[in-house]
């Protein structure tokens, strides 16, 4: 096992589950760093670019491959290993790449950030995987990564802090530049390691305040990775990735799904719908769906053509919720839409084909996926299990609480099967809210929104959206003579609190009371359904 996994207890998988994983051949014995390699073997004159405003980039994927051995090697010259914690904050960027496909080869457990997280998220990444590798920008549209870390990365974390910035810029004591990064000759080969050991955290927003770490092995993500590469039904043309490195999920679809479905790699920066509109037309690049926030926008843009169209003949649709409305309107566009459900934990859970009837495609998060197993409780909660499970969290009193000696993961998600065996998500028990396929933590927007003068107890709850699958609405109980605020009130007392503007609530609603449990708990499922049957006051917003 990993030098760095016993600090977080992590689970056995139940012997006779991981003998038949390896005997279906689900699990194999490649790490991150053979499958990399093994593709890039194939691939090595493939394009990869970045399609940006400000920092385009073209090249080859041996190109970026050499530039990745050589961030390995300069690496291990310093000490470093397998079981080493590599961490970075990384727009879509060659730079997210090299660090990615580097840290397979060195065995090390990456772990990417969403570049949008602020200093207190940040934080406390850093102080959970301690890291022995710290990458970020410089700068990044408007925000200041010197000056938002500046006083996080200092000390001996500021000695591991490395910078892509264009042209000269002055770093805070102790960084360097990330050329510092790729001084030496390129690793032949990747540096053995136990494929059972971690390889990824990916940390994703859950009910308590802050992020969850989510701890991948080799083995379930090589799994997870020809999973889902098999199940797409994008044509065998390039796709757009619009979704952000930084994110577990996005990660492994740009610098792993598309090694192993022999695609070449091309990347926004900003999702910018007109911008991504003409880089499709110029490059001639599918966009294959992915969180429903990604289609509608390209749809709704005044630069949407039937030339656009064209390029969009299936769409794969999840990440978050995903409604009828928006699967019934690509339908009649000519799309042919299909529905799948996982999460962090497990990426791939359930999955419609292009194949399957369309009622089922539309209206249902499939069917489950090989080698996965679910079962429903008494109250319809999933429980999950199969090769792409994960190991654990970085918390193991969370991980003995979320998974039983028998494998089983308790999603959070209530959900319906039908006769067919297909599966349809009803609600959520844990309570988080998927915004455009990024997690927000309902309960981390509630404890800044109770900071505000006059409000009395607060709900942070899903609204539905066409647009983003679903936003964050906050329902205000206030005290007696307060005025409800504004939505611009709302988002310059959260700016002050450093709270990212993903995480700000979109609508705001006044109410007397909440509907409550026995013992007083706001019952927020019941305040979810009265705003989706429109009984909330939204006068406020």
């Amino acid at each position: 096992m990993n030098k760095r996994a016993d600090r977080w207890n992590l689970r056995t998988v139940p012997p006779e589950l991981a003998a038949k994983y390896r005997a279906e051949g689900w699990w194999t014995d490649e790490t991150l760093g053979d499958i990399v390699a093994g593709a890039i073997d194939r691939l090595g004159d493939a394009t990869f670019a970045v399609h940006s405003e400000t920092r385009p980039w073209r090249g080859t994927f041996g190109e970026v491959d050499q530039a990745a051995r050589s961030f390995a090697a300069t690496l291990q010259a310093r000490g470093l290993g397998p079981g080493d914690v590599v961490m970075s904050q990384l727009p879509n960027s060659v730079e997210a790449a090299i660090v990615f496909w580097g840290a397979a080869y060195l065995g090390a457990v990456m772990v990417p950030v969403v570049h949008f997280y602020g200093p207190k998220e940040v934080g406390y990444v850093v102080d959970v995987v301690r890291p022995d590798v710290i990458v970020t920008p410089a700068r990044f549209g408007q925000i200041d990564y010197l000056e938002n870390l500046g006083e996080i990365l200092t000390g001996d974390l500021a000695e591991k802090w490395f910078v892509v910035a264009d042209g000269d810029v002055a770093l805070p004591a102790g960084a360097r530049p990330f050329a510092d990064l790729q001084t030496h000759d390129p690793i032949a080969a990747p540096l053995r390691v136990d494929p059972d050991s971690p390889a990824v955290i990916g940390f994703t927003s859950g009910t308590t305040s802050n992020p969850k770490g989510v701890i991948h092995t080799h083995r379930t993500l090589g799994f997870e990775g020809r999973q889902l590469g098999a199940m797409s039904g994008a044509p065998d043309v390039p796709s757009v990735v619009g979704a952000p490195v930084g994110h577990f999920m996005g990660m492994l679809s740009a610098f792993l799904i598309a090694l192993i479905k022999d695609q070449p790699i091309h990347l926004v920066d900003v999702w910018n719908p007109a911008f991504v509109l003409r880089t499709m037309l110029d490059e001639d690049l599918n966009m294959a769906g992915g969180a429903t926030f990604f289609v509608t926008s390209l749809l709704d843009h005044p630069d949407f053509t039937d030339e656009h169209l064209a390029l969009m003949p299936i769409a794969g649709m999840g990440g978050s919720t995903v409604p009828s409305a928006v699967t019934e309107r690509l339908t009649g566009l000519g799309i042919l839409v299909y529905r799948s459900y996982g999460s962090t934990e497990q990426p791939s859970i359930t999955g419609c084909s292009i194949h399957d009837p369309e009622q089922k495609r539309l209206h249902t998060d499939g069917c489950v996926l090989p080698g996965v197993e679910i079962r429903l409780d008494d109250e319809g909660q999933i429980f999950s299990r199969g090769p792409d499970l994960f190991l654990g969290y970085t918390d193991p009193d969370l991980t003995a609480e979320m998974i039983d000696e028998e494998g089983w993961y308790r999603t959070g998600d209530v959900g319906e099967l039908d006769a067919d065996g297909y599966l349809s998500i009803t609600d959520r028990i844990s309570d988080v809210i998927i915004r455009g396929g990024e997690n927000i933590s309902a309960q981390e927007v509630e404890e800044q929104l109770l900071r505000l003068d006059g409000v009395a107890e607060v709900a942070v709850v899903a609204a539905p959206d066409e647009r983003l699958g679903e936003h964050a609405a906050a329902v205000l109980r206030l005290l007696p003579g307060t005025p409800c605020p504004t939505l611009e009130e709302v988002r310059a007392h959260l700016t002050t609190l450093g709270l990212a503007k993903q995480k700000w609530p979109e609508s705001i609603y006044e109410v007397a009371d909440f509907p409550r449990t026995p013992s007083g708990k706001i019952q927020k499922f019941l305040v979810r359904q009265q705003l989706r049957d429109g009984l909330l006051d939204p006068s406020a917003t």
